[in-house]
């Protein structure tokens, strides 16, 4: 038997986001996976207040964190894994595929200070390694196909599946960023729902779908494999990628997409600050005449 992880979860409903705070009651040894940094697009401002809710938790239970992990780089918010690393520490981590995400991205946005090799970032992990967070492992499981870097982390009955699946009545991650590819992500569910059918699965976002009154983001392979409405009754992968590449085309950019890649595939941090002081983000503008 696995030990049981505590698990509490933090949902920011201005990106959708779900955080989590991961630990072994046995060692008070923690993880925080998928931090957000709060950031108002429209006027620039950044705060630390999801990430200051994490750290109230984890002092008023006496935690010692381990880890800041990543699932991916984000493109729907930006990661506070930085700041978080200042109060506690703790190493951030995140699929070794980010430097395939880094190479992408890095001539997008022109940043000459990304490395391309991923060593912004403190620990990159392998598909099927493990690690441990006090008596808990933790199993890397590469899932990629809403970006090449993708990575669920496994924990005992629990894993933390990322930008993979959503909730069974919303469906399933995009794939049409650079990078991504439908099939993979095809791929990557059908290994997460080979999982024991008792296994939970923790979503990364939840879009609360028309009639549903609540957010949610914890369901079961078995409820996986039974009622979501893209991978359910065993559709196959034709079929899945042609939905997929039919629904991406009709979806718009997320809203921080711009911001959050640059500044995510940094490991979170922001660029630096020019001569008057001040922290620029770039945003790439293409002129269509007509």
């Amino acid at each position: 038997m696995f030990p049981a992880a505590d698990i509490q979860s933090f949902f920011d409903e201005a990106t959708n986001t779900v955080s989590y705070l991961v630990s072994d009651p046995s060692t008070r040894q923690a993880a925080i996976i998928d931090p957000v940094l709060d950031y108002d697009h429209r006027s620039g401002k950044a705060s630390t207040t999801s990430a200051d809710r994490m750290l109230a938790a984890v002092h008023a239970r006496e935690l010692q964190i381990a880890w800041i992990l990543e699932t991916h780089a984000h493109a729907d918010h930006l990661s506070a894994a930085p700041y978080l690393k200042t109060r506690t520490g703790a190493p951030v981590a995140i699929g070794e595929h980010i430097r395939d995400v880094q190479r992408i991205f890095r001539p997008v946005f022109n940043l000459d200070d990304v490395s391309c090799d991923g060593s912004e970032f403190d620990r990159l992990f392998r598909d099927g390694e493990t690690f441990h967070i006090g008596a808990l492992t933790v199993e890397i499981m590469h899932t990629p196909g809403h970006t090449p870097a993708c990575v669920s982390y496994r924990i005992g009955d629990a894993v933390f599946v990322g930008d993979t699946l959503f909730m069974p009545d919303y469906g399933t991650a995009r794939a049409d960023f650079p990078g991504g590819s439908a099939y993979m992500l095809y791929l990557s569910i059908r290994r997460l729902l080979a999982l024991p059918p008792k296994t939970r699965l923790f979503m990364c976002h939840d879009y609360k779908t028309p009639g549903r009154t609540e957010y949610a983001w914890e369901s079961t392979v078995a409820e996986q494999c039974q009622s979501n409405v893209h991978v359910r009754d065993g559709v196959g992968a034709e079929a899945f990628i042609g939905m997929r590449q039919s629904r991406d085309a009709s979806l718009p950019a997320p809203t921080l997409l711009l911001p959050s890649i640059q500044v995510n595939i940094r490991a979170g941090r922001l660029p630096e600050a020019e001569f008057n002081g001040v922290r620029y983000l770039k945003i790439p503008v293409s002129l269509t005449e007509g």
